[in-house]
């Protein structure tokens, strides 16, 4: 939204904000600022970023609020007295039908008769030059004045234009044409909303007006329409005419019917002023009733464990009474708070919003740093981080993240079970089909994939699913019963197919993708120094295969397992195409999250690199190899770093070939290959003695 620095300044005491402190204000209470620019005169426009939330900003006035709040300045509301009503009741000249109080919450209609259709006056030409506004006529710049300085949009007819001497505010008739303001030709659709008069649509609700009954340079007698719109069917309407508008865009994002009022008075008041006129008694108010303002409940302590800083309980009264929120103290010594939020902020219902508001108004800056924060306050949002870093993660290696029932039938829970522990129940017969709280979350898994295959929404080789949840079991049984639960994080991938039936290749590239997709997750909640061991042919369930799964360890501990689904498994949930699964413990792989960052001076002087390729038996691991190479003592050896394993005809059968690069380097001068080929050359020998290695060569 364009807004003007001198246009906020009326509203504004001392009327002394600067641009950069405007600009600055604005920024610190959550609103950017796109652009800049000096306008002729000296005046700076700035283009605001308004949040869909924040129609209350969409306004010089709303955003005069949040400079005053933050600055400590004091808002001063325009005020404008209405003139005395000299033009004779409104009832007998004008009638207004609101067919359609649900979509039309409030319609209001004064008449001012007797103006005179001329230019505006400079002040009001210069306030909407400044933001990027032409002037039309006196009568019509006023409403879009008052848009852009209260955030309520406006209309005015052209009183013997309407027939009937009426307005209707009903839906249109299907195919029911009406030529709008910019002169084209639309033809309208039953749910879109209009205000008509006695004969046909004279305008489209909330967006547009119509030009059968524009102001011109005839008029004389003008109905001022002040009135809120329900925002779906505003929005419907946009978007099916590709209309955008000042006035839909603020319908859009909810004004409230209880402002309608004074920014009626005061639109009626500004026409009088540059149009001169007489007031008809009275206006014409049709609606519903709204809602009572509903108080909000604060409790200081709240406030604090959320934002993990103390604020008093008068700072906090004080910072949301800046923004109009209504503040009481209740309870024991006043010590909470009863609030009301003001009718313009329909985004503060919750006593979260207005602490949120707390935060924003009193700036983060006050906020401690993590390290900072007390424990009860920082260890949540710690394991919070931990989870949403483990869901990028996951997210940028393919995987979808679901989220399924926590409870599963019996036979699908039977292969699953933990060793030494029982299945947890519950005695309910809204769950006669499947009473067990999941000991796995991977039979989840392997019935989402199953939905999945039946309806044909994933080819096969391409689903990647992966969820974070509880798993429940229980140990002992009778009054010894007790229960454990977990929270996991379970892992399933299709076997890669490129065709046909997939081979013993492709389920090793499946097993290889989902120990990648593990390795991945520790090194983002670990860092790379983390010690993630595997050991073949142990997993807990015979739900998997025991030739291709594997335990997994982290710092020795266990962390959890992964391998191919065993295929009796796979029969049991109907799945045709063979899947690799993993669960792994939540806690102890975020337990030590962030990982902790090394930062050092860059080298003076180059590395020498040098890559190995090695063939070794099948049963070699990458593990072992590793732990005899970082064992040997090398003088410049830097790091050590896995670049992949080959198999084929070329290696032979049973055997496969390894390939790692090592990184030599001194840092007191360059070195020289000659210095390094020794060290090479002796744990080639090493190599082959204690695991019978052989190089590979072109």
């Amino acid at each position: 939204m364009n807004i003007s620095v001198a246009w906020l300044n009326r509203y504004l005491q001392p009327a002394n904000v600067s641009p950069d402190e405007a600009e600055r204000s604005l920024m610190d209470a959550g609103f950017p600022i796109e652009s800049r620019e000096t306008l002729e005169g000296g005046d700076v426009r700035l283009d605001v970023e308004i949040t869909s939330n924040r129609g209350d900003c969409l306004s010089h006035l709303g955003l005069a609020r949040e400079i005053a709040a933050k600055t400590g300045r004091s808002l001063l509301a325009p005020v404008t007295p209405l003139p005395n009503a000299t033009g004779g009741p409104i009832t007998p000249l004008l009638s207004v039908d609101n067919t359609q109080p649900d979509a039309c919450p409030l319609f209001t209609a004064r008449l001012i008769r007797g103006v005179k259709i001329a230019p505006s006056p400079a002040w009001l030409v210069s306030a909407l030059e400044s933001v990027g506004q032409r002037s039309i006529n006196n009568v019509v710049d006023v409403t879009n004045f008052i848009t852009f300085e209260l955030g309520h949009p406006c209309h005015v007819f052209d009183l013997k234009k309407l027939a009937g001497a009426t307005l209707v505010i009903r839906f249109a008739k299907d195919n029911e044409p009406l030529t709008t303001l910019d002169g084209k030709k639309r033809t309208l659709k039953s749910d879109e909303l209009v205000v008509a008069d006695r004969d046909r649509a004279q305008s489209l609700a909330g967006v547009i007006g119509g030009a059968d009954s524009e102001i011109d340079a005839s008029s004389t007698d003008v109905v001022l329409e002040m009135a809120t719109w329900d925002p779906v069917t505003i929005r419907r309407a946009t978007r099916r005419l590709a209309i955008r508008t000042d006035a839909s865009y603020r319908f859009e994002r909810i004004v409230d019917q209880r402002m309608i009022d004074e920014a009626s008075r005061r639109a009626a008041a500004l026409i009088i002023e540059v149009a001169g006129g007489s007031l008809c008694d009275g206006v014409i108010a049709k609606g519903r009733t709204p809602k009572p303002l509903t108080p909000i409940r604060v409790r200081p302590e709240r406030c604090d464990a959320l934002l993990g800083v103390h604020t008093e309980v008068a700072d906090i009264a004080r910072v949301l009474t800046s923004v109009g929120v209504a503040v009481e103290p209740i309870g024991r010594a006043g010590g909470e708070l009863r609030c009301t939020a003001p009718a313009w902020r329909p985004d503060l219902s919750r006593e979260v919003d207005l602490i949120e508001e707390v935060a924003r108004l009193r700036g983060l800056s006050v906020i401690p740093v993590m390290d900072k924060l007390p424990v009860a306050v920082r260890e949540p949002q710690r394991r919070e981080r931990a989870r949403r870093e483990l869901t990028r993660v996951l997210t940028g290696l393919g995987f979808y993240e679901t989220i399924t029932f926590s409870f599963i039938s019996r036979a699908d829970a039977k292969a699953f079970v933990p060793p030494g522990l029982s299945t947890v129940e519950v005695d309910d017969d809204r769950r006669k089909a499947e009473p067990v709280a999941r000991p796995s979350v991977i039979p989840s898994l392997l019935a989402c994939r199953r939905g999945n295959q039946d309806a044909h929404a994933v080819a096969p080789g391409a689903a990647r699913l992966f969820e974070v949840s509880a798993v429940f079991a229980q140990q002992g049984d009778g009054s010894t019963r007790q229960t454990v639960e977990h929270a996991n994080v379970a892992l399933l991938l299709d076997i890669p197919a490129a065709g046909g039936k997939p081979g013993i290749a492709e389920k090793q590239e499946g097993v290889r993708l989902v120990r990648g997709a593990i390795e991945a997750m520790v090194r983002a909640m670990r860092g790379h120094g983390a010690n993630l061991s595997f050991t073949p042919g142990l997993a807990p369930f015979p739900s998997m295969d025991p030739a291709a799964c594997a335990g997994v360890a982290l710092d020795d501990q266990p962390l959890g397992y992964f391998g191919l689904v065993a295929p009796a498994t796979l029969a049991h949930f109907g799945l045709d195409h063979p899947v690799v699964a993993a669960e792994i413990g939540l806690e102890p792989l975020i337990a030590a999250f962030p990982p902790k960052a090394s930062v050092t001076t860059r080298p003076a002087f180059p590395a020498i690199d040098r890559d190995l390729s090695v063939i070794v038996d099948e049963k070699t691991t990458w593990a072992t190899l590793q732990s005899i190479v970082q064992s040997q003592s090398m003088k410049w050896r830097e790091r050590l770093e896995f670049v992949g394993a080959y198999r084929g005809k070329q290696i032979g059968p049973g055997k496969k070939s390894l390939t790692f690069r090592l990184y030599f380097r001194d840092a007191q001068r360059t070195l020289r290959r000659e210095e390094v080929d020794p060290e090479i050359d002796a744990l080639v020998a090493r190599l082959k003695k204690d695991c019978g290695a052989e190089l590979r060569t072109a």
